[in-house]
């Protein structure tokens, strides 16, 4: 059977593509993974730059993304002298990137310093990121003309005026807060000496006003983001024994950045002395990216309750734009139109030095002042160093312009500068803002209507009814989202296109107010990140939000910050993260970036520095490095192929009008497609999400969360042979044609299926489509598309000549794209198990294929000759998938040298052995504890014939953790994932053969041994803290058995 080179197979296929050898070499390039490359603490140096870059050459990569972060002020203990934008500084990056141009790598430069997200010290307060601000204030008519109105809140003595209101009242207690006269603790609830509220079983507060008051809102503030403490049960009483039950408080949707202002709910007004709140685990939902602190221990802290008789706008500080959130519309229970202000009562007011110039009527005695302006958020570039600044105002181009302008393009202004390629904005670590430059102005162009004199609504005080204030405030929400893509990301797409540069960005979401796909629109290469052994920060929203906006943008690279781990521990390896690399294959991802790769800046201290222990440790000081170019090659094949044609994806499901929103994960799917899902997956959705016992897990080493987070490990082509994209409502109405039954998208993908979620969590208040959206969908089923609102039962759409686009086994996940002369399967086993499967494609017969554990195949259809070709992207072998062939027969030969030499290269040690061993039982603890390359020599007989029909093998076993084989001398390869075998049919002699192994494990046991003053070796040192858990030794070394396999 005939085998050839994967590289080959695409180069052909790109050829037939492009017609050139220039874009093939310009195909083929962008194949390549890429790595982030992180300078810390201004601890830089020339030779560990060298080293870092020549490294990732070495290995097959194809640039970085260079990003300092924080500054020697921090960690003055490292010496660093290279703080951002010092002349050693410019020194430093010049150095650099005539060392990557030298090699032919490529990078990209963040924003800004940093990696969160656009600032610097040249934005000033007035350029910054902006929030509303306000002073609320009841008078007397009669003292009117004496009072001088205090400024709201300012930062740095920045602050800007908006306009100012005076709204009659009939008392000076309008908006009290009812102080409790006797607060009691029920059940476990307790009170420690902060004043901080805490229980973790069944518990209650009650509240005693001392007299029957009404109640019309109240405002939890948490401890900590505290999830349980936006969680109760509201009772109400006049004598404090009979309750009735007013209100069930759910927390709204919210991320990890969405703490900050207070939770208020509106309720229906209450008139009673007791107000009872009832708080239990039971019932609590398992933590999510839009559920972020539901992840953590379900343990309630409560700083306070502040209960009103003030009318609200129910969690207006979300809605408002204040912070990411969402929740339930206000009911006209909760808030009657007369609990509402009239807008003709809302009277403009003229203001002179702080005074009030306006004459008002002498008719109200009392009037509330309501003075509004902007001041900036004061939130800064929190990772950044010497480039630290308040984040640029993203409403305001000037400003955005000058933060371009005073970080990006300096370094495109650098000698060398044209090794930058790219602009990167990482993910949205800023918080969010609620005002800017001009923001009234493009409200009122968008919108249609003045937001002035319904300003009162960003205090949560309703204006003419619950239905128009929640309309107003969700205008607000769709133009801080129309502002942030027009303004800060079409603008920086522009200025990176004027340089011939490529821009790439992160999710938005779930911290700033907006549409989680749209600014991909701007984006030539949409970014999601995935996460290693880390479920509490792990993001599979992140990576379908970029999946999704690429797809619906017509964007065909989907770039992925990969294999980030909250807590390293050093144990991971390139067979660790395999995998998981291949579920996001299947997903959509086609270019990898590894993170991280810390600058070490010394040459004598390893493994070196690293990101303070977070990321996958993939820099040139970790023991494997030099190894990993096998797993860089496996990752450059996937890509190749999978960056070829057009993604089949069936179906599209749309996110919905509300704001923000965000693509929806697969348990968000379940309650529309139980059919396909299908009755396994509806009982284990209604387990996890009933979460009894609120179980826990640890994972990584110390880090306790909810065990029901979503793990997209457990949803492995959990459509069942269908793939969807999300879709949101920019994309339907203005990049969606319809043709053919089929809603098309500008990359050419092809949607069968709309569906329509409806109500969902991040739309919880739904009730019907707009009418431009109503019309798209009515057009849509008119020309045929399939159109699912209810729930579908059915096991697949084969009723509407959509069958499943492929038949697999469980566990077996896939990706499928079309090209013009292919069809590309890709398909991965999720099982740490051999397996023997039959599979078929929508069209085609079935085939068999076999799988080792974990391993991943592709299958291309060729639509030329008619004929299928599988490949094995870790050895690039090819051969023909013939449905009748003869079975190859195989024949296993164990190998079992006479003795083993084994050199152990960072110490010198030496051993001498008859049995493959694992030298962490050694009882010499320099070889114990030994981390890095062991060479294992010997020789051996090989007296079968051998044939140019044959393949041969050597199959090593169990390898703990890499093997890098040379015969006679010759490079065999390097085993790094199961099945540990490589090729040496060109090796290999009949009669005496040499045979020399380099095995190298990771640094777990050194660090163990180090830890306990026990190193193997000197100048073992690290920043990254060592957390394997006991005192357990990895398995380290060649294990065996070994194998020669002979197929003919």
């Amino acid at each position: 059977m005939k085998y050839k080179s994967i590289a080959t197979l695409a180069f052909a296929t790109t050829l037939s593509l492009t017609g050139s050898l220039e874009a093939k070499a310009q195909v083929l390039d962008n194949t390549k993974p890429w790595t982030f490359w992180y300078w810390m603490y201004g601890a830089v140096s020339k030779p560990g730059i060298h080293a870092d870059l020549v490294g990732m050459k070495q290995i097959g990569l194809g640039g970085c993304y260079l990003m300092p972060i924080r500054d020697s002020k921090v960690r003055p203990e490292y010496g660093g002298q290279a703080d951002q934008l010092t002349p050693t500084f410019w020194e430093m990056v010049d150095y650099a990137f005539q060392q990557a141009d030298s090699l032919k790598l490529d990078m990209g430069i963040h924003i800004s310093d940093g990696f969160a997200l656009a600032g610097g010290p040249w934005i000033t307060p007035a350029e910054s990121m902006q929030k509303v601000v306000w002073t609320d204030t009841i008078v007397s008519v009669k003292s009117l003309r004496d009072l001088t109105l205090r400024q709201p809140e300012s930062y740095q003595g920045y602050y800007e005026d908006i306009a100012a209101f005076a709204i009659p009242v009939k008392s000076m207690n309008v908006t009290k807060c009812y102080q409790p006269k006797h607060i009691q603790l029920l059940g476990d609830m307790s009170q420690n000496e902060k004043g901080t509220y805490r229980a973790s079983k069944p518990a209650s507060l009650v509240y005693d006003l001392g007299q029957i008051e009404t109640v019309r809102s109240l405002t939890i503030l948490p401890s900590e983001n505290n999830i349980q403490s936006q969680r109760w049960v509201l009772k109400a009483s006049n004598d404090g024994v009979n309750y009735w039950t007013v209100k069930e408080i759910n927390p709204a949707r919210q991320g990890w950045q969405s703490s900050g202002p207070g939770f208020t709910y509106a309720i229906p007004a209450t008139m009673a002395r007791y107000f009872r709140f009832d708080w239990t685990v039971d019932g609590s939902e398992p933590g999510s990216e839009d559920l972020d602190p539901a992840k953590w221990k379900p343990v309630l802290k409560l700083k306070d309750i502040l209960l009103s008789g003030e009318a609200k706008v129910n969690q207006w500080e979300g809605k408002s734009g204040a912070s990411w959130r969402v929740a339930e519309a206000t009911t006209s229970e909760e808030l009657t139109d007369a609990d509402c202000i009239a807008l003709q009562q809302v009277i403009p007011l003229q203001l002179k030095d702080n005074k009030i110039i306006t004459k008002l009527s002498t008719k109200s005695k009392y009037y509330r002042i309501l003075r509004f302006g902007h001041t900036s958020t004061g939130q800064m570039n929190a990772t950044a160093g010497g480039g630290k600044g308040l984040e640029v105002d993203k409403f305001n181009e000037e400003a955005v312009d000058k933060q371009f302008d005073h970080w990006y393009k300096r370094f495109l202004d650098r000698p060398h500068g044209s090794v930058v390629k790219y602009l990167h904005i990482d993910s949205w670590e800023c918080g969010t803002q609620n005002w800017g430059r001009d923001f009234a102005k493009e409200f009122k162009l968008r919108r249609g209507y003045d937001l002035i004199p319904y300003l009162p609504l960003y205090a949560g005080i309703p204006v003419e009814s619950a239905e128009k204030s929640e309309k107003v405030l969700k205008d607000i929400r769709l133009t801080i989202n129309d502002l942030v893509n027009d303004v800060f990301f079409e603008r920086l797409e522009e200025r990176g296109h004027i340089h011939w540069r490529k821009v790439t960005q992160e999710s938005i979401a779930p911290t700033f107010i907006a549409d989680g796909l749209e600014h991909y629109k701007y984006a030539d290469n949409p970014m999601g990140e995935f996460w290693l052994n880390s479920p509490t920060h792990d993001k599979p929203n992140d990576m379908l939000d970029a999946i999704s906006g690429a797809h619906i943008y017509g964007k065909n690279i989907v770039q992925a910050e990969g294999l980030t781990e909250v807590r390293g521990v050093w144990d991971e390896t390139p067979a660790m993260v395999k995998p998981l690399i291949d579920r996001h294959f299947a997903l959509g991802m086609n270019k990898l970036f590894f993170h991280v790769n810390t600058h070490n800046p010394w040459m004598d201290r390893k493994p070196g520095m690293t990101l303070d222990g977070i990321g996958y440790f993939f820099q040139r000081d970790n023991t494997w490095y030099q190894e990993s170019r096998a797993m860089v090659d496996y990752v450059t094949r996937c890509q190749q192929l999978l960056q070829e044609g057009t993604p089949v994806v069936d179906i599209a499901v749309f996110t919905g009008e509300e704001m923000p929103s965000r693509a929806l994960t697969p348990d968000r799917l379940v309650p529309m497609l139980p059919g396909i899902f299908g009755q396994n997956r509806v009982a284990s959705e209604q387990v996890r999400l009933a979460n009894v016992g609120e179980p826990m897990e640890e994972s990584p080493v110390g880090v306790n969360h909810s065990a029901g987070i979503i793990d997209m490990k457990d949803w492995v082509n959990a459509l069942h042979g269908y793939h969807y994209d999300s879709m949101n409502k920019d994309a339907l109405l203005t990049e969606a044609k319809i043709e053919k039954g089929c809603l098309v998208m500008p990359g050419g993908i092809r949607y069968r299926v709309l569906v329509l979620p409806g109500k969902t969590k991040m739309d919880p208040s739904f009730k019907g489509y707009s009418a431009e959206v109503q019309t798209k969908i009515d057009a849509c089923r008119r020309a045929g598309i399939i159109v699912i609102d209810q729930p579908y039962q059915q096991q697949d759409f084969a009723q509407y000549s959509l069958p499943r686009d492929v038949e697999l086994p469980e566990g077996i996940g896939f990706a499928h794209r079309t090209s013009i002369n292919q069809e590309i399967y890709f398909l991965t086993n999720q099982k740490n198990e051999v397996r023997d499967i039959e599979w078929s494609y929508r069209g085609g017969s079935r085939s068999k294929a076999h799988f080792e554990p974990y391993q991943s195949l592709f299958f291309i259809c060729d639509k030329v000759d008619g004929k299928m070709y599988c490949i094995d992207p870790v050895t690039g072998d090819r051969e023909l998938v013939e449905l009748n062939s003869r079975t190859k027969v195989r024949t296993d030969i164990p190998l079992t040298p006479k003795t083993w030499q084994i050199e152990f290269l960072e110490n010198g040690k030496k051993k001498v052995t008859k049995q493959l061993l694992d030298w962490s039982k050694d009882t010499d603890e320099q070889v114990k504890y030994y981390s890095g390359t062991a060479v294992y020599a010997t020789d051996f007989k090989y007296n079968d014939k051998i044939t140019s029909t044959q393949q041969i093998y050597l199959q090593l076993g169990e390898v703990r953790d890499i093997a890098h084989v040379y015969i006679n001398d010759i490079d065999c390869g390097t085993a790094w994932t199961a099945p540990y075998q490589v090729h040496i049919g060109k090796a290999l002699r009949k009669g005496k053969n040499t045979l020399r192994i380099e095995v190298v494990n990771t640094w777990a046991n050194a660090l163990n041994g180090a830890e306990k003053g026990k190193a193997p070796y000197a100048h073992i040192w690290t920043n990254a803290k060592y957390r394997m858990k006991g005192d357990q030794l990895l398995p380290a070394g060649l294990l065996g058995p070994l194998n020669i396999l002979k197929y003919e």
